[in-house]
């Protein structure tokens, strides 16, 4: 159900937000392509409704009537809207509203013009898609499609009241092509939530993973959380070039947080060490769990490799070593004094 402007209009969500951003238009994204529908997916679409050439020239023969009820669909659908706050919020707009109600129309009048091909199906994506961006949520989009059946139904009953098998038939069409309209509109829901979903994993997992610089040559990678196979390489591509941008000497990893490494982990991490060292850097391996060693240990790895110290502080400790430098305790009463006679 098209609700608002699909071109670079701002508008106010369902959600009481401003979207400020272009939304999107069907010229400017292929989103067919990007949710992986062709042209055997919509046939099978089609198939699963079994929605035929028999039903294309039943929605035709529905196009003169929802020419003549357009209009007074159109403006029952937008007071519907306005009664609820959630959905009011897009009609604060004067300036929407009226672009909404041209978008509304065209988007009604296009059901039961025919050609429901690869454009129309591009079409209806873009428009659910709209909808998902601003966040007016799915319940009020479906429900418009529910306001749609009810109404047009009526006008169907009542155009061919005098032949029940025609109504079934016109009406059974329409259901047909609406459900498959639904379901487009879900998947593109469903597209954006995926998007979304995705990009705050990633965000997390920056945010996992920092790497620190405590010294000019001198980094730490604090590890905490499950390690996968993805994030042990994206680990791995952020120290290296953390490495290479700071010209860093020696890393210290600390793993205490992990609970639990498996052999492919392990080897990952291995890898780390031999990347590192060819960058020519030293890795200081720290906090390794009672656990994860003697899982280390079962699985058969090559341990040679690595550079373990207890805990931080001591990896902290044996960096400070490797680099040359040397930490004298200095005595709190002679270091007042000395200050004092500067």
């Amino acid at each position: 159900m098209s609700t608002v402007p699909t071109d670079n209009t701002s508008t106010k969500t369902a959600s009481n937000k401003t979207s400020d951003a272009p939304l999107v238009r069907s010229e400017s994204i292929n989103l067919m392509q990007e949710m992986h529908i062709n042209e055997n997916d919509i046939e099978r679409r089609k198939e699963w409704l079994e929605f035929t050439e028999k039903d294309v020239k039943h929605l035709a023969e529905l196009n003169s009537i929802a020419q003549g009820y357009a209009d007074e669909l159109i403006k029952s659908l937008n007071e519907h809207f306005k009664k609820f706050n959630e959905s009011s919020q897009i009609f604060d707009n004067p300036e929407v509203l009226k672009r909404v109600k041209v978008l509304q129309k065209e988007y009604f009048l296009r059901l039961t013009q025919g050609n429901y091909d690869s454009k129309y199906i591009e079409e209806r994506l873009n428009v659910g898609n709209v909808h998902a961006s601003i966040g007016l949520d799915v319940k009020w989009y479906l429900g418009a499609y529910n306001f749609y059946i009810q109404s047009v139904g009526a006008k169907i009953f009542e155009a061919y009241k005098d032949d029940p098998n025609k109504t079934r038939d016109l009406f059974l069409s329409l259901i047909k092509l609406v459900f498959m309209d639904i379901g487009l509109a879900i998947d593109t829901y469903i597209f954006q939530r995926e998007i979304t979903i995705r990009e705050q994993q990633e965000a997390i997992r920056e945010l996992s993973t920092p790497v620190l610089q405590v010294r000019g040559e001198l980094l730490i990678l604090p590890i905490v959380g499950i390690i996968d196979t993805k994030r042990a390489r994206q680990i791995t591509e952020k120290l290296l070039k953390f490495i290479r941008d700071r010209r860093a000497k020696v890393v210290v990893m600390d793993i205490t947080g992990v609970s639990t490494v498996d052999s492919r982990v392990a080897n990952h991490l291995l890898q780390t060490v031999d990347a590192s060292r060819l960058m020519g850097a030293t890795v200081i391996v720290t906090g390794l769990s009672p656990e994860v060693a003697q899982t280390l240990v079962t699985i058969g790895v090559d341990l040679s490799k690595l550079n373990t110290v207890g805990d931080l502080q001591g990896g902290l400790a044996e960096a400070e070593r490797v680099l040359g430098y040397s930490v004298t305790r200095v005595d709190a009463e002679n270091l007042v004094t000395n200050q004092s006679k500067k």
